[in-house]
């Protein structure tokens, strides 16, 4: 092909309806990219005017409970393995597997027949003996008529004495196998012991019981009331005795997660020695449990109130932060920009904190998205005052502490 020919296919390929749509679009493209590189300039900085989005609350006066957690495990107040105390056959069982039973309530019934039969002989014995002592008596007190005018001998007179003691320490002997017999009648009546609930049952009617197997009947727990043991930082030993000095120390039951709480008690003691291992005390609490949401062998959580800070300036835990410096919090002053504060801390309830030193009345800290501020940005914070959270009763700012 010559160079004109070759010119003259080049002018007609770009008049082609293909080529000139493909130009189009490679023209709106580039528009486009254009028009979106020109508007990131100016959104940046409408954004940056904007400042963080972050909640807010403002620290408030407020009486705060100060209290403590600690794991805590359920245990029943009283736990009795039935056994039976004499050996023979299980005849019946008085009982429903799960059962609250009370005191005195029948729970088995072991056969009686041989342990009747053992009353029936020491009561027959001791009737024939007390027969003999009787005659033996009555012969004494013959001789001892004869013996002043000397129509009787010293010698039989002492006899007959020795005569009545051995007799009457006969019966007494008989008197104790039939005590003897007849508890071990009462022991083939197995009743409760204690009020509470009966488990699973552990053997069944038919069996021959021995009182000296280890395999009991059936295991009572009471659980009304019921107790916890749970264990504290042995520092907190020293407000814990202070507390209990001055009245009852309550303590809340929650489940494993904090959320629900399972009952209320009081503390009715601290342990005589500190676990030097983990470094903890353990204090034992009673609660009524009077709808069995504490159960035996649970884990829970164990929220003692120690005492309640009057007046105490607080906010929110969530505004709490850790850093290199510290502990510290942002504070969003009146310009909008947030300002890394110091902060020093008293006690925590959970949800709110009490600040020590390093706020006052009536200033505004953020409560999320810290890790997206510094020092000097601005802040969009949320306009709803927080507060002081739950568990804390808001007094007014300056009022007095009693």
């Amino acid at each position: 092909m010559r160079v004109g020919q070759s010119k003259g296919w080049l002018l007609r390929a770009a008049g082609s309806p293909r080529v000139l749509l493909f130009g189009g679009g490679l023209a709106i493209l580039l528009a486009v990219l254009a028009y979106r590189g020109a508007d990131k300039p100016a959104r940046a900085p409408a954004a940056a005017a904007q400042g963080v989005r972050a909640d807010s609350a403002i620290a408030v006066r407020a009486d705060v409970p100060v209290v403590m957690d600690g794991l805590g495990t359920v245990q029943a107040s009283y736990t009795v393995n039935i056994t039976s105390r004499v050996d023979g056959q299980l005849q019946t069982l008085a009982f429903t597997e799960g059962q609250m039973v009370k005191p005195g309530d029948l729970l088995a019934q072991i056969d009686p027949r041989p342990y009747q039969a053992a009353l029936d002989q020491a009561l027959a014995a001791k009737a024939k003996d007390a027969a003999q002592l009787a005659n033996a008596r009555r012969d004494l007190e013959r001789y001892l008529t004869l013996a002043p005018e000397e129509l009787t001998s010293k010698q039989t007179l002492e006899t007959q004495r020795t005569q009545v003691a051995q007799l009457e320490a006969q019966v007494s002997g008989d008197q104790a196998v039939i005590d003897n017999a007849r508890t071990n009648l009462d022991y083939t009546t197995i009743r409760s012991p204690i009020q509470g609930r009966t488990g699973i049952r552990l053997t069944d009617p038919g069996n021959i019981l021995r009182a000296a197997a280890s395999t009991g009947i059936v295991v009572i727990t009471q659980v009304q009331p019921i107790s916890v043991i749970f264990t504290l930082p042995a520092a907190a030993l020293p407000a814990v005795n202070k507390a209990m000095a001055k009245a009852a120390l309550a303590v809340t039951a929650l489940s494993r997660d904090g959320k629900t709480q399972l009952g209320t008690g009081t503390v009715l003691l601290v342990d005589n020695q500190i676990d030097q291992t983990t470094g903890t005390i353990r204090l034992k609490a009673a609660f009524p449990n009077p709808d069995n949401k504490l159960w035996p062998g649970d884990f829970v959580n164990a929220r003692v109130a120690l005492e309640t800070r009057k007046n105490a300036l607080t906010i929110p835990s969530a505004a709490i932060q850790r850093g290199p410096q510290g502990i510290f919090a942002y504070v969003v002053k009146a310009d909008s920009t947030a300002e890394m504060r110091l902060l020093e801390i008293g006690a925590d309830s959970g949800s709110v904190t009490i600040v020590e030193k390093g706020l006052t009345d009536g200033e505004r800290v953020t409560t999320s998205n810290q890790y997206r501020l510094q020092p000097g940005a601005r802040v969009q914070a949320s306009t709803a005052p927080a507060g002081a959270a739950a568990g804390a009763t808001k007094t007014p700012a300056g009022t007095p502490a009693p």
